[in-house]
Protein backbone atom coordinates (compact mmCIF):
# COMPACT_ATOMS: atom_id res chain seq x y z
CA UNK A 1 0.00 0.00 0.00
CA UNK A 2 1.14 3.70 -0.60
CA UNK A 3 -0.15 7.04 0.74
CA UNK A 4 1.24 10.60 1.16
CA UNK A 5 1.12 10.79 4.97
CA UNK A 6 0.87 7.93 7.13
CA UNK A 7 -0.91 8.75 10.48
CA UNK A 8 0.47 6.36 13.38
CA UNK A 9 -2.65 6.51 15.94
CA UNK A 10 -6.61 6.61 15.55
CA UNK A 11 -7.20 9.22 18.37
CA UNK A 12 -8.14 12.65 18.13
CA UNK A 13 -5.15 14.23 17.05
CA UNK A 14 -4.66 11.28 14.00
CA UNK A 15 -8.08 11.65 12.86
CA UNK A 16 -7.93 15.38 12.81
CA UNK A 17 -5.06 15.58 10.93
CA UNK A 18 -5.95 12.98 8.19
CA UNK A 19 -9.16 15.49 8.27
CA UNK A 20 -8.03 18.18 7.36
CA UNK A 21 -5.26 16.64 5.18
CA UNK A 22 -7.94 14.96 2.83
CA UNK A 23 -9.56 18.01 2.81
CA UNK A 24 -6.86 19.78 1.25
CA UNK A 25 -6.43 16.63 -0.82
CA UNK A 26 -3.24 15.52 0.65
CA UNK A 27 -3.70 11.46 0.74
CA UNK A 28 -3.24 9.62 4.54
CA UNK A 29 -3.75 6.06 6.00
CA UNK A 30 -4.44 6.26 9.82
CA UNK A 31 -3.31 2.92 11.71
CA UNK A 32 -4.82 2.45 14.68
CA UNK A 33 -3.88 -0.20 16.69
CA UNK A 34 -7.59 -0.68 19.00
CA UNK A 35 -10.50 -1.09 18.02
CA UNK A 36 -12.69 1.96 17.29
CA UNK A 37 -15.44 1.18 19.58
CA UNK A 38 -12.62 1.35 21.84
CA UNK A 39 -11.34 4.61 20.79
CA UNK A 40 -15.17 6.09 21.75
CA UNK A 41 -14.84 4.92 24.99
CA UNK A 42 -12.33 6.98 26.09
CA UNK A 43 -13.16 9.59 28.92
CA UNK A 44 -11.35 12.74 28.05
CA UNK A 45 -11.09 16.28 28.50
CA UNK A 46 -14.26 18.32 28.07
CA UNK A 47 -12.87 22.04 27.86
CA UNK A 48 -11.77 22.94 23.91
CA UNK A 49 -9.75 26.26 23.59
CA UNK A 50 -11.21 29.43 21.24
CA UNK A 51 -8.32 28.55 18.24
CA UNK A 52 -9.64 24.73 18.88
CA UNK A 53 -12.79 25.80 18.14
CA UNK A 54 -12.05 27.32 14.91
CA UNK A 55 -9.58 24.15 13.71
CA UNK A 56 -12.51 21.91 14.12
CA UNK A 57 -14.52 24.23 12.21
CA UNK A 58 -12.27 24.79 9.60
CA UNK A 59 -11.83 20.83 9.42
CA UNK A 60 -15.97 20.71 8.64
CA UNK A 61 -16.69 18.69 12.11
CA UNK A 62 -17.82 21.74 14.15
CA UNK A 63 -21.81 21.64 13.51
CA UNK A 64 -22.70 19.42 15.88
CA UNK A 65 -20.35 21.02 18.75
CA UNK A 66 -21.72 24.16 17.78
CA UNK A 67 -25.12 22.92 18.28
CA UNK A 68 -24.53 20.47 21.25
CA UNK A 69 -21.82 22.24 22.99
CA UNK A 70 -22.11 24.74 26.09
CA UNK A 71 -20.06 28.23 25.44
CA UNK A 72 -18.47 29.27 28.41
CA UNK A 73 -17.60 33.08 29.56
CA UNK A 74 -15.85 32.11 32.38
CA UNK A 75 -14.72 29.88 35.24
CA UNK A 76 -14.72 29.61 39.15
CA UNK A 77 -11.88 29.16 41.58
CA UNK A 78 -12.30 28.66 44.71
CA UNK A 79 -10.34 28.26 48.50
CA UNK A 80 -12.84 26.94 51.07
CA UNK A 81 -15.52 30.26 51.00
CA UNK A 82 -13.54 32.16 48.85
CA UNK A 83 -15.03 32.44 44.88
CA UNK A 84 -13.37 33.96 42.22
CA UNK A 85 -14.79 34.31 38.96
CA UNK A 86 -12.24 34.37 35.88
CA UNK A 87 -14.64 36.47 32.73
CA UNK A 88 -12.81 35.62 29.97
CA UNK A 89 -15.09 37.13 27.58
CA UNK A 90 -14.68 40.31 29.41
CA UNK A 91 -11.20 39.79 29.75
CA UNK A 92 -10.05 38.76 26.15
CA UNK A 93 -13.25 38.63 24.10
CA UNK A 94 -13.33 35.09 23.65
CA UNK A 95 -14.75 32.05 25.11
CA UNK A 96 -14.07 28.18 25.51
CA UNK A 97 -16.85 25.52 24.76
CA UNK A 98 -17.63 22.37 26.60
CA UNK A 99 -18.01 19.45 24.22
CA UNK A 100 -16.56 15.93 25.38
CA UNK A 101 -13.10 15.02 23.47
CA UNK A 102 -15.33 11.23 22.93
CA UNK A 103 -17.90 13.49 20.94
CA UNK A 104 -15.04 15.28 18.98
CA UNK A 105 -13.41 12.03 18.11
CA UNK A 106 -16.95 10.55 16.61
CA UNK A 107 -17.69 14.01 15.00
CA UNK A 108 -14.05 12.73 13.49
CA UNK A 109 -15.07 9.57 12.24
CA UNK A 110 -18.25 10.50 10.99
CA UNK A 111 -16.40 13.22 8.79
CA UNK A 112 -13.55 10.60 7.61
CA UNK A 113 -16.22 8.02 6.80
CA UNK A 114 -18.42 10.68 4.60
CA UNK A 115 -14.82 11.44 2.58
CA UNK A 116 -13.85 7.46 2.46
CA UNK A 117 -10.48 8.21 4.23
CA UNK A 118 -8.24 4.57 5.45
CA UNK A 119 -8.23 3.92 9.17
CA UNK A 120 -6.92 0.44 9.98
CA UNK A 121 -7.74 -0.60 12.86
CA UNK A 122 -6.11 -3.46 15.06
CA UNK A 123 -3.04 -3.48 13.93
CA UNK A 124 0.15 -4.71 15.75
CA UNK A 125 4.02 -4.46 16.33
CA UNK A 126 4.54 -1.46 13.86
CA UNK A 127 7.75 -0.44 12.92
CA UNK A 128 8.83 2.72 11.06
CA UNK A 129 11.81 3.05 8.95
CA UNK A 130 14.61 5.07 6.78
CA UNK A 131 12.87 7.97 8.30
CA UNK A 132 16.27 9.25 7.02
CA UNK A 133 15.38 9.05 3.05
CA UNK A 134 13.14 10.66 0.73
CA UNK A 135 11.10 6.95 1.10
CA UNK A 136 10.28 6.23 4.53
CA UNK A 137 7.66 3.50 5.51
CA UNK A 138 5.96 1.54 7.92
CA UNK A 139 5.15 -2.39 8.50
CA UNK A 140 2.71 -3.41 11.00
CA UNK A 141 0.64 -6.51 11.16
CA UNK A 142 -2.78 -6.85 10.42
CA UNK A 143 -4.73 -10.51 11.18
CA UNK A 144 -1.73 -11.95 11.35
CA UNK A 145 -0.15 -10.82 8.20
CA UNK A 146 2.77 -8.40 7.80
CA UNK A 147 1.91 -5.51 5.45
CA UNK A 148 3.79 -2.73 4.85
CA UNK A 149 2.85 1.10 3.98
CA UNK A 150 4.97 3.42 1.99
CA UNK A 151 4.13 7.02 2.39
CA UNK A 152 6.36 10.33 1.83
CA UNK A 153 5.88 11.53 5.69
CA UNK A 154 4.91 9.80 8.88
CA UNK A 155 2.79 11.58 11.61
CA UNK A 156 3.21 10.00 15.06
CA UNK A 157 -0.06 10.58 16.86
CA UNK A 158 -0.07 7.72 18.96
CA UNK A 159 0.22 8.16 22.15
CA UNK A 160 2.76 8.17 25.47
CA UNK A 161 3.56 4.86 25.09
CA UNK A 162 3.26 4.54 21.44
CA UNK A 163 6.00 3.44 19.33
CA UNK A 164 6.89 6.81 17.42
CA UNK A 165 8.36 8.94 20.19
CA UNK A 166 10.36 5.34 20.72
CA UNK A 167 11.72 5.38 16.86
CA UNK A 168 14.02 8.43 18.00
CA UNK A 169 17.02 7.97 18.45
CA UNK A 170 17.57 8.03 22.74
CA UNK A 171 20.74 9.95 22.05
CA UNK A 172 18.89 12.02 19.85
CA UNK A 173 15.79 13.41 21.79
CA UNK A 174 15.70 15.03 25.56
CA UNK A 175 13.24 14.17 27.92
CA UNK A 176 11.62 16.58 30.42
CA UNK A 177 9.39 15.13 33.02
CA UNK A 178 7.61 16.37 36.50
CA UNK A 179 5.92 13.55 38.24
CA UNK A 180 2.85 14.48 41.01
CA UNK A 181 2.47 12.73 43.86
CA UNK A 182 -1.17 12.63 43.36
CA UNK A 183 -4.38 11.37 40.73
CA UNK A 184 -7.71 13.02 40.21
CA UNK A 185 -10.31 10.78 40.83
CA UNK A 186 -13.42 11.06 38.53
CA UNK A 187 -16.83 10.36 38.39
CA UNK A 188 -19.15 10.86 35.13
CA UNK A 189 -22.53 10.79 36.50
CA UNK A 190 -26.35 11.96 34.73
CA UNK A 191 -27.03 15.22 37.13
CA UNK A 192 -27.61 18.43 36.15
CA UNK A 193 -23.94 20.31 36.94
CA UNK A 194 -23.42 21.76 40.36
CA UNK A 195 -22.76 25.35 38.90
CA UNK A 196 -23.43 26.87 35.19
CA UNK A 197 -19.27 27.13 34.74
CA UNK A 198 -16.24 25.06 36.04
CA UNK A 199 -15.16 25.68 39.84
CA UNK A 200 -11.98 24.55 40.14
CA UNK A 201 -11.38 24.37 44.51
CA UNK A 202 -8.73 24.16 46.55
CA UNK A 203 -9.70 23.58 50.45
CA UNK A 204 -8.36 22.46 53.47
CA UNK A 205 -9.61 18.83 52.43
CA UNK A 206 -7.85 18.60 48.93
CA UNK A 207 -8.71 19.82 45.63
CA UNK A 208 -11.54 19.35 43.34
CA UNK A 209 -12.85 20.04 40.01
CA UNK A 210 -17.35 20.63 38.76
CA UNK A 211 -17.13 19.96 35.56
CA UNK A 212 -19.89 19.10 32.96
CA UNK A 213 -20.21 17.91 29.77
CA UNK A 214 -24.35 18.82 29.31
CA UNK A 215 -26.54 20.27 30.96
CA UNK A 216 -27.93 16.50 32.35
CA UNK A 217 -24.09 14.69 32.25
CA UNK A 218 -21.97 15.98 34.85
CA UNK A 219 -18.22 14.90 35.18
CA UNK A 220 -16.44 15.62 38.65
CA UNK A 221 -13.15 15.31 39.99
CA UNK A 222 -11.20 15.05 43.67
CA UNK A 223 -7.44 14.49 44.26
CA UNK A 224 -6.49 11.07 45.46
CA UNK A 225 -2.97 9.93 46.48
CA UNK A 226 -1.47 7.50 43.72
CA UNK A 227 -2.06 4.54 46.20
CA UNK A 228 -5.91 4.53 46.24
CA UNK A 229 -7.53 2.23 43.66
CA UNK A 230 -11.30 3.03 42.22
CA UNK A 231 -12.39 -0.24 44.11
CA UNK A 232 -11.88 2.10 47.20
CA UNK A 233 -14.66 4.96 46.45
CA UNK A 234 -17.90 4.35 47.07
CA UNK A 235 -20.07 6.53 45.19
CA UNK A 236 -21.60 7.68 48.59
CA UNK A 237 -17.91 8.50 49.80
CA UNK A 238 -16.83 10.38 46.88
CA UNK A 239 -20.02 12.54 46.83
CA UNK A 240 -18.81 13.09 50.71
CA UNK A 241 -15.49 14.20 49.76
CA UNK A 242 -16.30 16.26 46.93
CA UNK A 243 -19.15 18.35 48.65
CA UNK A 244 -16.34 18.91 51.40
CA UNK A 245 -13.90 20.37 49.05
CA UNK A 246 -16.35 23.02 47.67
CA UNK A 247 -17.40 25.92 49.10
CA UNK A 248 -20.81 25.41 51.27
CA UNK A 249 -23.26 27.10 49.14
CA UNK A 250 -22.59 24.84 45.95
CA UNK A 251 -22.32 21.97 48.30
CA UNK A 252 -25.87 22.24 49.72
CA UNK A 253 -27.33 22.15 46.09
CA UNK A 254 -26.15 20.24 43.66
CA UNK A 255 -27.47 17.05 42.81
CA UNK A 256 -25.52 13.35 43.24
CA UNK A 257 -26.70 10.39 41.71
CA UNK A 258 -25.28 6.93 40.53
CA UNK A 259 -21.72 6.96 39.10
CA UNK A 260 -21.78 5.48 35.07
CA UNK A 261 -18.06 5.81 35.22
CA UNK A 262 -15.21 5.77 37.90
CA UNK A 263 -11.38 5.68 37.27
CA UNK A 264 -8.14 7.67 38.91
CA UNK A 265 -5.59 9.44 36.59
CA UNK A 266 -2.00 10.13 38.10
CA UNK A 267 -1.19 13.49 37.20
CA UNK A 268 2.68 14.62 35.01
CA UNK A 269 3.88 17.11 32.89
CA UNK A 270 6.28 15.57 30.36
CA UNK A 271 7.77 16.68 27.12
CA UNK A 272 9.74 15.12 24.06
CA UNK A 273 12.34 17.12 21.80
CA UNK A 274 12.87 17.62 19.47
CA UNK A 275 9.31 17.12 17.60
CA UNK A 276 11.00 16.09 14.38
CA UNK A 277 12.94 13.55 13.17
CA UNK A 278 14.11 12.92 9.41
CA UNK A 279 10.29 12.58 8.18
CA UNK A 280 8.63 11.68 10.89
CA UNK A 281 6.61 13.97 13.10
CA UNK A 282 5.32 13.84 17.07
CA UNK A 283 1.94 15.02 17.58
CA UNK A 284 0.07 15.20 20.69
CA UNK A 285 0.07 12.85 23.48
CA UNK A 286 3.41 11.10 21.71
CA UNK A 287 5.47 14.27 22.21
CA UNK A 288 3.55 15.74 25.57
CA UNK A 289 1.95 15.22 28.67
CA UNK A 290 -0.05 17.94 30.79
CA UNK A 291 -1.67 17.52 34.09
CA UNK A 292 -5.37 18.08 33.07
CA UNK A 293 -5.83 20.97 35.58
CA UNK A 294 -5.52 23.74 32.83
CA UNK A 295 -7.44 21.67 30.61
CA UNK A 296 -4.54 21.56 28.12
CA UNK A 297 -4.36 17.89 26.13
CA UNK A 298 -6.19 18.03 23.69
CA UNK A 299 -6.12 21.79 22.75
CA UNK A 300 -2.18 21.49 22.58
CA UNK A 301 -2.55 18.18 20.15
CA UNK A 302 -5.17 20.46 18.07
CA UNK A 303 -2.24 23.28 17.90
CA UNK A 304 0.13 20.66 16.71
CA UNK A 305 -2.19 19.41 14.42
CA UNK A 306 -2.65 23.00 13.17
CA UNK A 307 0.98 23.87 12.64
CA UNK A 308 1.97 19.88 10.66
CA UNK A 309 -1.06 20.42 8.56
CA UNK A 310 0.01 23.40 7.28
CA UNK A 311 3.53 22.70 6.61
CA UNK A 312 2.24 18.94 5.25
CA UNK A 313 0.31 20.79 2.81
CA UNK A 314 3.02 23.55 1.71
CA UNK A 315 5.85 20.02 1.65
CA UNK A 316 3.38 17.76 -0.78
CA UNK A 317 1.88 20.62 -3.05
CA UNK A 318 4.72 23.37 -3.31
CA UNK A 319 8.06 21.17 -2.44
CA UNK A 320 8.43 23.77 0.47
CA UNK A 321 10.06 22.44 3.34
CA UNK A 322 10.27 25.67 5.52
CA UNK A 323 7.07 24.61 7.32
CA UNK A 324 7.99 21.29 8.01
CA UNK A 325 11.75 22.69 8.78
CA UNK A 326 9.91 24.87 11.55
CA UNK A 327 7.29 22.56 12.99
CA UNK A 328 9.05 21.49 15.76
CA UNK A 329 10.14 24.97 17.07
CA UNK A 330 7.05 26.24 16.66
CA UNK A 331 4.98 24.15 18.39
CA UNK A 332 7.11 23.51 21.60
CA UNK A 333 7.35 27.18 21.56
CA UNK A 334 3.24 27.11 22.47
CA UNK A 335 3.90 23.73 24.47
CA UNK A 336 6.06 24.69 26.74
CA UNK A 337 3.68 28.46 27.72
CA UNK A 338 1.43 25.80 27.87
CA UNK A 339 3.37 23.79 30.28
CA UNK A 340 4.05 26.38 32.37
CA UNK A 341 0.50 27.59 32.87
CA UNK A 342 -0.90 23.76 33.47
CA UNK A 343 2.25 23.43 36.35
CA UNK A 344 1.44 26.96 37.49
CA UNK A 345 -2.05 26.19 37.71
CA UNK A 346 -1.73 22.46 39.84
CA UNK A 347 0.63 24.12 42.14
CA UNK A 348 -1.97 26.82 42.53
CA UNK A 349 -4.94 24.50 43.74
CA UNK A 350 -3.00 21.35 45.11
CA UNK A 351 -2.03 20.20 48.26
CA UNK A 352 1.71 18.30 48.22
CA UNK A 353 2.07 15.66 50.93
CA UNK A 354 4.02 16.66 53.56
CA UNK A 355 3.92 20.61 53.24
CA UNK A 356 4.40 23.07 55.43
CA UNK A 357 1.65 25.95 56.89
CA UNK A 358 3.52 28.18 54.27
CA UNK A 359 2.42 26.62 51.29
CA UNK A 360 -1.44 26.57 52.20
CA UNK A 361 -0.83 30.24 52.65
CA UNK A 362 0.64 31.22 49.76
CA UNK A 363 -2.24 29.33 47.71
CA UNK A 364 -5.15 31.35 49.54
CA UNK A 365 -2.66 34.52 48.99
CA UNK A 366 -2.29 33.65 45.20
CA UNK A 367 -6.51 33.32 44.63
CA UNK A 368 -6.53 36.83 46.60
CA UNK A 369 -4.09 38.32 44.39
CA UNK A 370 -6.74 37.11 41.44
CA UNK A 371 -10.27 38.57 43.26
CA UNK A 372 -8.05 41.89 43.95
CA UNK A 373 -6.26 42.70 40.57
CA UNK A 374 -8.06 42.25 36.86
CA UNK A 375 -3.92 42.23 35.57
CA UNK A 376 -3.69 38.97 36.76
CA UNK A 377 -7.32 37.74 35.62
CA UNK A 378 -6.70 39.18 31.99
CA UNK A 379 -3.32 36.88 32.30
CA UNK A 380 -5.28 33.57 33.81
CA UNK A 381 -8.10 34.52 30.76
CA UNK A 382 -5.56 34.54 28.37
CA UNK A 383 -3.80 31.74 29.29
CA UNK A 384 -7.11 29.41 29.93
CA UNK A 385 -8.46 30.32 26.36
CA UNK A 386 -5.56 29.50 24.75
CA UNK A 387 -2.23 31.64 23.34
CA UNK A 388 -2.81 31.97 19.72
CA UNK A 389 -1.19 29.93 17.36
Amino acid sequence: MKTQIAIIGGGPSGLLLSQLLNRAGVETVVLERTSRSHVLSRIRAGVIESGAVDVLREAGVGARMDREGIPHEGCYLSDDELMVRINFHELTGKKVMVYGQTEVTADLYDAQDAMGSTIIHGVENVEISDLDTETPFVEYTKDGVRQRLDCAYVAGCDGFHGVSRKTIPEEKRREFERVYPFGWLGVLSRTPPANDELIYANSRNGFALASMRNKMLSRYYVQVPLTDKVEDWTDERFWDKLKSCLPSETAATMATGPSIEKSIAPLRSFVNEPLRWGRLFLVGDSAHIVPPTGAKGLNLAVSDVHYLYHALVDAVKTGSETGIDEYSERALKRIWSAMRFSWQMTTMMHQFQGEDSFAAQMRKSTLMHLSQSETARREFAENYIGLPY
